[in-house]
């Protein structure tokens, strides 16, 4: 059961009001997590302006959506794999992409590199070595994309926080994850 109020965006008033109605037109809905931080304007205005500045970075949005299920699956987090999942499959991530991104795991080596060293910020609490660095620069990124995956983890980790404190109802098809099909955490 959610720990917090969805805010009905029909009853909001300003400043959420705006927000949720911003959402609601660049989403066509708007989700239960955003309608729980519409209860501190504050908390979804920061959420909305930091995605939306990584949404305009150089790494494609379907290596945003692998790296939010790899995060979501290190923070057990099924609000948001079940929501990364839905929008992974809106652009172009097929069923075997997104299993395996929960997993931290792609055919594409550098797609791989990426969602390792993400899953290695989360469960080494953002502790990294030069090597792990320097493998996702023979893997091809550049300073600028590995620092925003390193962004795009901290914005999911965030969310994922978010979702697991507030428990938050899930309004997306509902995704059970990796670790509770084979019994781990």
């Amino acid at each position: 059961m959610a720990r917090f109020v969805a805010v009905d965006p029909a009853q909001a008033t300003s400043p959420a009001k705006e927000l949720l109605d911003q959402v609601q037109a660049q989403l066509g809905i708007t989700p239960n997590m955003m309608r729980t931080m519409a209860n501190s304007p504050a908390v979804l205005q920061g959420y909305l302006s930091f995605s939306g500045a990584l949404a305009g970075g150089e790494l494609s949005v379907q290596l945003r959506e692998q790296i939010a299920l790899a995060v979501a699956e290190a923070n057990s987090c099924e609000y948001c794999a079940s929501a990364h999942t839905a929008i992974g499959k809106m652009v172009g991530l097929d069923d075997s992409n997104i299993s395996t991104s929960l997993l931290s795991l792609s055919d594409d080596p550098k797609v791989d590199a990426a969602l390792k060293f993400a899953r290695t910020i989360v469960v080494n609490q953002g502790e990294v070595s030069d090597d792990q660095i320097n493998h996702l620069c023979h893997a091809g990124y550049s300073d600028a994309q590995i620092l925003e995956i390193i962004a795009n983890v901290v914005l999911n980790i965030f969310t994922n926080y978010f979702n697991n404190i507030a428990q938050t109802v899930v309004d997306f098809p509902k995704v059970e994850l990796t670790s509770k099909k084979v019994g781990i955490n």
